[in-house]
């Protein structure tokens, strides 16, 4: 039986999903949108080849249920977080149209940084130690219970950069002040102060239907926005997968301290999760420690993660709306995924945009051009968003995935750019101490 699917968004995550969905034999047509069309530009024209614009709001439950019943949809998929925020996996249930994405309740796994946390603390998952302050007298009085550097978190959704790593007092006071003076709109009326853990990053996803889950695979994402890990924090400057911290063993001890813990404590709220959890950890010491929850697939995350993916994707996402009882477990290529995200110069700041891209006419059969803020202005691309390409490749090493996504970006004109020159260093440093202790034996 072929489906009619229909997928919120039209970043660099919706293309992969879109991508790895237009390859099933299950799926018979495809629809995406991320708003009414605005001065004759198509959101993401890389996904026009696989699928039909939609124009209508993704926030409007209503407009979105009239749609799913004039097209007879069989599947929503929620890429971004606000949709899921917003409640729309409540309205599409309750007019019975199955959905990948959790209900508003559940969706405060990503949406609220203090909910998060007091469900780690009730459910004696291991995090770092916090204090949640909804007034900036108490914050600022706070800072003083945390030694530097302190990680300072804005409540609510801020797009990937409501997070602030200050190695100073001064640095501290002012990040806090910015946040109850709007610097993230109300996602700043309520902040959390939270010890920093120092160690290495991972995330690791799995989907749920509520009852039942099924592990996924690791990445690894880089979120400050250069080399080194230096500047601001972003939504993601670039990613593999998978991630080579993320042993047999560590991924069994996320599963059983963190993972497993937070669907129970969902459950008994009477908030059963359901669609892709993804948990964003620090490693400490062979310690898996929960940083936060996202409750979609990650954006770089989700490009490599599908380039990997050698299953049908619609049977896990339709299972994970329904039921996952007897959907068999995911396949996956044993080769890395890697990609480096090209962004407009001013990100995550002020992105300039509207600048024309020119892509390349022939591109490697390990490589993939993910648009991630793009639209199309009569035959040009063009920038109109902060992160803009997701230039993907795989490889047998993360060495030569990371070779195939910097050879590729060469030949991109793609004018007020910038994009990190050290994706993979973790993974490729752990490489050359591999080779060596080869070339040793």
């Amino acid at each position: 039986m072929s489906h009619n699917v229909f997928i919120l968004g039209s970043g660099g995550r919706e293309h992969a999903l879109c991508l790895k969905l237009s390859k099933s034999i299950k799926v018979k047509a495809l629809y995406y949108s991320s708003g009414p069309l605005k001065d004759n530009l198509i959101p993401n024209p890389a996904m026009v080849d696989l699928a039909e614009y939609v124009s209508l709001d993704i926030l409007d439950g209503a407009d979105i249920v009239a749609f799913c019943k004039n097209k007879a949809i069989d599947l929503v998929v929620i890429g971004p977080e606000a949709p899921a925020a917003a409640g729309i996996a409540d309205i599409l249930t309750k007019n019975n149209i199955s959905v990948f994405g959790p209900t508003q309740a559940a969706a405060q796994l990503e949406a609220s940084k203090a909910f998060t946390k007091d469900l780690c603390k009730e459910a004696s998952i291991p995090t770092a130690a916090y204090h949640v302050y909804d007034d900036l007298q108490s914050a600022l009085e706070g800072l003083d219970n945390f030694s530097l550097p302190v990680v300072i978190k804005a409540d609510g959704l801020a797009s990937g950069k409501g997070v602030v790593i200050a190695h100073t007092k001064i640095e501290a006071e002012k990040t806090i002040n910015d946040m109850f003076d709007g610097a993230f709109g109300i996602a700043g009326a309520k902040i959390v102060l939270e010890e920093f853990l120092s160690g290495e990053e991972a995330s690791f996803f799995v989907l749920s239907d509520g009852e039942n889950i099924i592990p996924l695979t690791s990445a690894q994402d880089h979120k400050a926005a250069y080399d080194g890990d230096k500047g601001p924090n972003t939504g993601g400057m670039g990613a593999y997968s998978p991630a080579p911290i993320m042993t047999d063993i560590m991924t069994e001890k996320v599963i059983e301290t963190i993972i497993k813990p937070t669907l129970v404590k969902m459950q008994e709220k009477g908030t059963p999760f359901k669609g892709v959890l993804y948990a964003g950890l620090m490693i400490v010491e062979d310690q898996p420690y929960l940083i936060e929850y996202n409750v979609r697939f990650g954006d770089p995350e989700c490009q490599v993660i599908m380039e990997r993916l050698t299953s049908d994707l619609f049977d896990l996402l339709y299972g994970a709306a329904t039921s996952l009882e007897n959907v068999a477990s995911p396949k996956w290529s044993e080769d890395y995924a890697l990609t480096v995200v090209m962004a407009s110069e001013g990100y995550p700041a002020q992105p300039v945009t509207g600048q024309k891209i020119v892509l390349p006419d022939r591109l490697d059969e390990k490589v993939t051009i993910y648009h991630a803020g793009t639209s199309l202005l009569d035959k040009d691309i063009i920038s109109t968003g902060g992160r803009v390409l997701n230039v993907t490749a795989y490889g047998k090493a993360v060495s030569e995935a990371c070779m195939l996504s910097y050879k590729t970006i060469s030949d991109i004109r793609f004018d007020q750019s910038f994009y990190r020159k050290d994706i993979g260093h973790r993974a490729l440093t752990r490489e050359d101490s591999l080779d060596l202790k080869k070339a040793a034996i």
